[in-house]
């Protein structure tokens, strides 16, 4: 693939923010305090093929666009598909839904929305005690798991089906679940989990999922431009996949960061987003997972920084610093790159997060 030249004339001005056109509604301006040496040589590096597919790093701080730059086939309209990143698109839909009293809480047995599809197949007692919390924080009782070829509920198997809830609903449970101490179960990630909060949300609003997202999410941050993908019965995918522009995705994880809210607008409930953004579990060694998104550290020169973010493959990767006052994202493409997931590690850490002062000011 053809690299881009290094500077181009829309990227290339000085790493403090930037004037965006009208509606894109971050501030005008800010003073960024970026290192423009750190970012010089991300620039390079992405040059020399080194973090290849790479299309595009946006920085936000302190409520402006303090760095954007477009990469190779990146540019400012191109909707990405950041894969699973997008899961969190389905936590803040389902806050709306609680904050709507359409949904009691992430506690509700989630297979008592499917009234419409019953019976199900291999159902249970342990498939009847799954809570929505536990789809949220990947552990529930399904017999799922994206990382093993031979599970029943691996995302592969799902795309073979012409309608995934049925597929879903009728999935098995783990031989030997069991809960530990504090109420949750084995980690596995599944992104049919995800696929299946969203029919819960759909059924429980009485709104197609997609057009429920739109309305409370989407559409509120002056989100304009969107493309999901769906089943071949038209169920709206939401385990990922939901295609936006690189300054949508740096919009939505700046009203994380905020408290759920976008200028005076509160999109998501602040208590949500406590609850969205609070370690569940771990999920590997120097990993954990709240709603969602994951939570970990990265080490840079002002030492370990803490950071919540949602991943996808390919090597995207959407930060939230919210006591830095800062947000990064990093969309790329290197789907089929082996190790895509430790570049996009290593770019942070080595030049992104790098550029950012010690001081939280």
């Amino acid at each position: 693939m053809r690299i881009g030249p290094l500077f181009s004339l829309v990227a290339a001005s000085c790493y403090a923010a930037m004037t965006l056109a009208a509606g894109d509604d971050f501030a005008q301006s800010i003073p960024a305090g970026l290192d423009p040496s750190a970012l010089k040589g991300l620039e390079q590096a992405i040059s020399r093929g080194e973090y290849p597919n790479t299309t595009s790093v946006l920085i936000v701080r302190k409520g402006g666009l303090a760095y954007e730059h477009y990469f190779n086939e990146g540019k400012e309209e191109l909707l990405n598909n950041t894969r699973s990143a997008t899961k969190f698109m389905t936590t803040l839909a389902l806050g709306a839904a609680i904050e709507d009293g359409a949904i009691p809480s992430e506690h509700a047995a989630a297979f008592g929305f499917f009234t419409d599809l019953r019976p199900f197949k291999n159902d249970s007692p342990i498939k009847q005690a799954i809570t929505l919390q536990d789809m949220l924080t990947m552990s529930s009782a399904l017999a799922c798991d994206d990382g093993d070829d031979a599970s029943p509920g691996n995302e592969d198997n799902m795309h073979e089906q012409s309608n995934w809830t049925r597929w879903a609903v009728d999935l098995p449970v783990e031989p030997g679940y069991s809960r530990d101490a504090a109420g949750y179960g084995p980690f596995h990630y599944c992104t049919a989990n995800a696929f299946l909060l969203g029919q819960v949300i759909q059924r429980a609003t009485h709104v197609p999922v997609d057009r429920y997202t739109e309305q409370k999410i989407l559409r509120p941050l002056g989100i304009r431009a969107w493309h999901w993908s769906y089943s071949p019965s038209k169920e709206a995918m939401t385990g990922g996949g939901l295609e936006l522009r690189s300054r949508d995705l740096a919009k939505i994880a700046w009203m994380v960061a905020s408290q759920g809210r976008w200028k005076e607008k509160q999109i998501v409930a602040p208590g949500w987003i406590d609850a969205a953004l609070t370690i569940r579990r771990a999920s590997r060694p120097n990993q954990n997972y709240g709603y969602f998104i994951f939570e970990g550290g990265y080490q840079t020169g002002c030492g370990v920084l803490p950071v919540w973010y949602m991943a996808g493959t390919g090597g995207n990767q959407i930060l939230l610093l919210p006591t830095f006052e800062t947000v990064v994202v990093v969309t790329r493409t290197a789907y089929k790159v082996r190790g895509a997931s430790a570049q996009t590690s290593e770019m942070l850490e080595k030049y992104i997060l790098a550029s950012l002062p010690c001081s939280k000011n």
